[in-house]
């Protein structure tokens, strides 16, 4: 949420599934999306490290989340369909 919170946008939505998450990100034209991508994804594996220490034994090369990423715009769609499709993946364990 501070990530968010400093860049201006609003995480609407979020889940995911073992080796993945989905989040539904409200945001204005002047973020740019890889710079809040990778904010989300360092604050995100820094703190899970912090609360799971055994789970550094799951990274690979010392990093928890893959450089990549896919966004997509659903900007037409309305927004409880997209929400509805993002609760519907299955949560990991």
């Amino acid at each position: 949420e501070k990530v968010c919170t400093d860049f201006e946008t609003h995480l609407v939505e979020f889940d995911g599934e073992d080796d993945h998450v989905h989040l539904l990100v409200r945001y204005p034209p002047k973020v740019a999306l890889s710079v809040l991508v990778n904010s989300l994804k360092g604050v995100s594996s820094r703190r899970l490290r912090q609360m799971h220490p055994a789970l550094t034994r799951r990274y690979w090369r010392g990093v928890l989340w893959s450089p990549s990423y896919f966004a997509a715009s659903c900007g037409g769609a309305p927004l409880s369909i997209i929400r509805q499709y993002i609760e519907q993946q299955r949560t990991p364990d």
